[in-house]
């Protein structure tokens, strides 16, 4: 019988952790919910690093919300409306004592929807409110009503949608597409939108699969020196 060489063991291990690696990604999951985005005072967006309720808007800024599943930042979709404020707030005069926050309400696609739900249209509104009024105040001057669960994490907005919050979407691998939230989401969020507005890495299956196999292989080529 041919004794393994130097070269079929290091195959062996490459071959395996290819396969560890691939499974993990095929079972990637993402997660449906609201993600916090700032317009770059451009066309274009920003995630947000901080939730709604941290951010405070100085006034002619435009900040945007958008409904969407997605594993994390990396992945996740921007609002659908380039950020101009002048064209939002075009109907809102300035005026004193108040500021005004133009925001962007995308609730994404069908795609995005939750079974037996399907997504409002996309809408814009001029928020007037106080200064130094949070995002979170501002979204609720205009889109009332805002659901919440018990960690303050935004669940839905204008009613949408009716049910879940921040779910676990078994194989979803960014449904609506988007730039290039870290793991599960916040939508007044630390966890999704942290300080550093990170996304998440291998999952820990993948990396203990990973180790495994490389245990295994360590053992294999002990095991073919001794025998030769």
């Amino acid at each position: 019988m041919r004794r393994p060489g130097r070269t079929t063991v290091p195959l062996f291990l490459a071959a395996a952790v290819l396969t560890v690696s691939g499974a993990g990604s095929a079972q990637a999951a993402g997660y449906r919910y609201w993600s916090f985005w700032e317009g770059d005072g451009g066309t274009g967006w920003t995630y947000a690093t901080q939730g709604p309720s941290l951010v405070r808007p100085d006034d002619g800024t435009v900040w945007g919300f958008r409904f969407s599943v997605s594993e994390d930042s990396q992945d996740s979709a921007q609002p659908r409306r380039a950020p101009d404020f002048s064209t939002i707030c075009a109907g809102t005069p300035p005026k004193g004592g108040t500021e005004r926050i133009a925001l962007v309400i995308d609730p994404g696609t069908a795609a995005d929807a939750p079974e037996g739900e399907r997504p409002p249209a996309l809408r814009t509104a001029c928020a007037r409110v106080a200064p130094g009024s949070s995002a979170a105040e501002a979204l609720a001057s205009v889109a009332t009503p805002l659901r919440y669960d018990s960690s303050a994490m935004l669940c839905a907005i204008s009613d949408y949608p009716r049910t879940g919050c921040g779910e676990q979407v078994a194989g979803a691998s960014g449904a609506s597409g988007g730039p290039a939230d870290g793991a599960a989401p916040s939508g007044d969020p630390v966890s999704a939108q942290g300080s550093d507005g990170s996304g998440g890495g291998p999952s820990a299956g993948v990396l203990t699969g990973v180790g495994a196999v490389l245990l295994l292989g360590v053992a294999a080529v002990l095991r073919a020196r001794r025998s030769r």
